[in-house]
């Protein structure tokens, strides 16, 4: 496939988590609180689908991973929110069955193309470790705000979201900028801003 529609499929993942973003900034400061605009997940499920696959295209086991872990957050926290029930039935069913949809696209003669993603001559090993680590944080930040959500049943952000935001951004930024890729660069450099801004607006709402 050609680089610039592989390149294309990345930019829009990272257009659709930019928007979210916005929209909930804009929305927070607005109220002078953290809120959880429905759209925020909607857009989440939709740009991590074409995250994954911008990875996949890429060979990026880092990338894959972040967004394996955190795409059926996103479902749970719009069932949460009241608004999976309201997407067209076959968009529903694509969206369950699209993971076992890829693993069934990445299995090759009876294998997985394991050393192709793990082998990748653009990502060495230790690269390849730090990109894992900085989705891993990155992708706790949801599993924390779901068991927050889960306690609280509504779906809410809360301040350790946004901590671990910072924290895995901040290595999936240094990450970007030794693989060179300007889709992660361009992605994680706003929501580093928007980041700080709510862990601040944060802070005021507690004093």
């Amino acid at each position: 496939m050609a680089d610039w529609i592989i390149y294309s499929i990345g930019f829009l993942a990272q257009i659709l988590f930019s928007s979210r973003m916005l929209v909930q900034w804009i929305l927070s400061e607005k109220n002078k609180k953290v809120l959880t605009p429905r759209l925020f997940w909607q857009l989440s499920l939709f740009a991590s689908f074409l995250l994954f696959v911008y990875g996949w295209l890429r060979d990026d086991f880092a990338i894959m991973l972040g967004q394996a872990l955190t795409y059926f957050i996103y479902i749970r926290n719009i069932q949460l929110q009241g608004e999976w029930e309201k997407f067209p039935k076959p968009i529903r069913i694509f969206l369950w069955i699209f993971p076992v949809l890829v693993i069934m696209y990445g299995y090759n003669n009876n294998a997985y193309d394991i050393e192709a993603i793990f082998n990748n001559d653009a990502i060495p090993l230790w690269l390849l470790a730090l990109g894992s680590i900085a989705q891993i944080i990155f992708t706790l930040r949801f599993v924390y705000q779901w068991l927050y959500s889960e306690k609280k049943k509504i779906s809410s952000l809360p301040f350790g979201f946004w901590l671990l935001s910072l924290i895995g951004a901040s290595l999936i930024l240094t990450y970007a900028i030794f693989r060179k890729d300007p889709v992660l660069f361009l992605g994680h450099s706003l929501g580093l801003v928007v980041y700080i801004r709510n862990l601040f607006i944060l802070k005021n709402q507690v004093v």
